[in-house]
């Protein structure tokens, strides 16, 4: 065990409460995927009903499992339930990032970030702060201030004060300073670092302690799974700030990878940190793979999921994991990487997938049903799910599910009244007044039995958001 003398320990977690109501939790994802008997359900989902949740497994090895939560999600209730009922704690997504936390020099919205410290402390989860300074998201009367050293010191001592003082009860870990240096492993450009030089890490750092003196303070990227030229940088950096006493207790690897590229030493890249003394967490994993997503390609992923947790689990000072997501959903991968997608252990109808039973079983859980388990009956089958909705508008995700081999497959809904499409991806669109057809994409259309793919749009409306019933078929 690396001496942590002079260290700050971690905050107790209120292990015995959450692990009573974990014990009285049964199968969420389930029930958010079927609302229907448990006699009536498929072995798979039989299964997973009577299985612990990865919070129970967690809880019970007082680890980390967490994942990134969306306010603007919370008012779904498959989303809301899943979000509490599988992990520990929650990291808020967007909502303590500077741009939505204080846009305009001394006006601070907190509704988003609030809305999720309520949700934790409803579900007796720990929260995650994510996070104090980071060069993107950033107003631009920061971004562009062109601050004097002083000014700018004086900018980042009233955020960091502001926002970690508001939360300074709720809030045991926080990101403090985000992706400061880039894959060159130079620091990046910023404004924090233009103006003030590499030592803005330890000033943020000071700020962030004397706001909240008992909370754990992290620094945080992406790309430093691995021993390589960036992640030396950040050990060269930690080395540095703990020699100067600096205030910082951990390091974030975010884990956003590709299938079947994790990095053979991240164990050993762990492991060197901790022997700095410090806390290491997976901050923000998820595993993208090329679409459409096979069983093969999923098998895959599960076994890269299995990678990651046991390097971390193998280490004491790895304190656990943190997947960038609830559900396939509402996942950044499709966004930014063009043609890549199902990154998350949850996929878009709340369905658990093989990553999801890797990691239930890498926290010592069953290893879930087989992959080989019947494909549904017919040619295929069609899920709706309503992902999101506003005043006049909606989105939406439909999952096919192959029941038999395809090479191409259309689906058939009808919209309650006053909706229509607006966009559609991954899927071609068609309507005439409530009918709707969707068919498949071109890299999308051939699908093996029990294989899944989702295609997802925008809609409008008139009136209220509707949950129609989808016909599949072969094409």
């Amino acid at each position: 065990m690396p001496s942590t003398e002079g260290r700050r320990p971690p905050r107790g977690r209120a292990v015995a409460a959450a692990a009573l109501a974990a014990a009285l939790l049964t199968g969420g994802l389930t029930a958010a995927a079927h609302a229907q008997d448990d006699s009536a359900l498929p072995d798979r989902d039989a299964a997973l009903a009577e299985a612990a949740t990865l919070r129970q497994l967690a809880d019970e090895r007082g680890l980390r499992m967490g994942a990134a939560v969306g306010a603007r999600h919370l008012d779904q209730p498959d989303y809301a339930r899943t979000a509490a009922e599988e992990f520990t704690s929650v990291t808020h997504e967007n909502s303590l990032k500077w741009q939505t936390v204080q846009a305009r020099p001394g006006q601070f919205d907190w509704s988003g970030a609030d809305r999720i410290v309520e949700f934790a402390r409803s579900n007796d989860q720990t929260i995650h702060g994510h996070t104090l300074l980071w060069h993107s998201q950033l107003p631009s009367w920061v971004a562009d201030g062109g601050f004097t050293e002083d000014e700018l010191l004086e900018v980042m001592d009233t955020h960091i004060t502001a926002v970690v003082g508001r939360y300074r009860d709720d809030i045991d870990t926080w990101d403090v300073v985000n992706e400061p240096i880039g894959d060159d492993a130079r620091f990046r450009d910023s404004v924090f670092h233009r103006t003030l030089g590499e030592d803005y890490i330890a000033e943020a750092f000071r700020m962030a302690d004397r706001a909240d003196p008992d909370a754990r303070l992290f620094i945080n990227d992406y790309n430093i799974d691995g021993i390589n030229a960036k992640s030396d940088a950040y050990y060269a950096l930690v080395r540095d700030l703990l020699a100067r006493g600096v205030p910082i207790d951990g390091i974030g690897f975010q884990g956003h990878l590709v299938s079947g590229q994790v990095p053979a030493d991240i164990q050993q890249n762990i492991q060197r940190f901790v022997d700095l003394g410090l806390e290491v967490m997976i901050t923000e994993l998820d595993i993208r793979v090329q679409l459409p997503a096979t069983e093969q390609k999923l098998e895959q992923q599960a076994d890269d999921y299995t990678r990651v947790a046991e390097a971390c689990y193998a280490v004491e000072g790895c304190s656990g994991v943190t997947v960038w997501g609830v559900t396939d959903a509402h996942s950044w991968v499709p966004g930014v990487f063009e043609g890549q997608g199902a990154a998350l252990p949850i996929d878009g109808g709340y369905r658990p997938k093989p990553a999801y039973w890797s990691l239930h079983e890498a926290l010592g859980g069953d290893p879930g049903p087989a992959p080989t388990d019947p494909p549904p009956p017919g040619e295929c089958e069609a899920a709706y799910t309503v992902t999101n909705q506003w005043q006049g508008g909606f989105q939406a995700q439909v999952t096919v599910t192959a029941g038999t081999d395809l090479t191409g497959w259309t689906v058939g809904w009808t919209f309650g009244s006053g909706e229509s499409v607006a966009h559609a991806w991954n899927a071609s669109v068609t309507g005439g007044g409530a009918d709707v057809t969707a068919t498949n994409a071109a890299y999308n259309g051939t699908l093996s039995a029990g294989q899944s793919t989702s295609f997802g749009f925008v809609g409008s409306t008139g009136g209220g958001v509707s949950s129609p019933e989808p016909a599949c078929g072969a094409l």
